[in-house]
């Protein structure tokens, strides 16, 4: 939404029996994520329970910026995505079938790299609307045009297809612009922003905003796929 981060609230919960190698190894791996964006870990609660959970909630400051939300995407804006594009369901794909290399796309999977900072850069450069794509491209950006009223048009050949990805889908027979579609755990950025915008690296166009409803890719409706959270 264009905030920057500035803290994290932790809920943990966890059986008596638990580990402390385990708690210490998960504190540490939040310690040094919330380091990369100079935020902090303010407080939270911590109680004993049958089994883990964890519930975070992240903090941001708008510094007097209005909130970039899903709704404000308009007919005629290019439609932008920054980051990694389905690294992370490649990851998964390859741990799937018992393997645990290529490392640079298992460690995609393992542990993502969010493009923390651009979100409140795509907010200063006038995003009318933006989400991580924590579900799937089509499925994220679905729920833009759904919350816009709008349609986005996306173009498969502006999809960056690394020929890592093309390899690793070429070993285990998957079409890698389907991890590029319908994997989110990389958690990039999309957003739509007026057509006049001069977006710079690492954003690229990948489509427009048009009339109507839904995700076209090249003119198609494409299997929404990705992560449904009640299925």
């Amino acid at each position: 939404m264009g905030a920057l981060p500035t803290a994290l609230l932790v809920g943990f919960a966890a059986p008596p029996t638990l580990e402390l190698t385990w708690v210490d190894g998960l504190m540490t791996g939040l310690r040094g994520e919330c380091a990369q964006v100079e935020a902090a870990i303010v407080g939270g609660d911590v109680t004993a329970a049958e089994q883990v959970t964890i519930a975070l909630t992240a903090l941001g400051d708008l510094e007097g910026r209005a909130p970039v939300t899903l709704s404000g995407a308009q007919v005629g804006d290019v439609v932008a995505v920054c980051g990694r594009l389905g690294w992370a369901a490649a990851g998964f794909a390859v741990l799937g079938r018992g393997f645990r290399s290529p490392v640079q796309v298992v460690a995609a999977h393992r542990r993502p790299e969010p493009p923390y900072f651009e979100g409140p850069r795509a907010a200063a450069l006038g995003a009318t609307s933006m989400t991580d794509v924590s579900d799937g491209l089509v499925a994220d950006l679905g729920h833009v045009a759904d919350a816009s009223g709008v349609r986005v048009d996306l173009r498969a050949a502006d999809l960056d297809l690394p020929d890592r990805l093309r390899e690793v889908g070429a070993a285990l027979n998957v079409d890698p612009l389907v991890w590029t579609l319908t994997g989110g755990d990389d958690y990039a950025l999309a957003a739509t922003f007026p057509t006049r915008t001069a977006l710079p690296e690492p954003w690229r166009v990948i489509g427009v905003v048009s009339e109507g409803e839904g995700v076209r890719v090249d003119g198609h409706r494409w299997p929404v796929g990705g992560h449904e959270h009640f299925r």
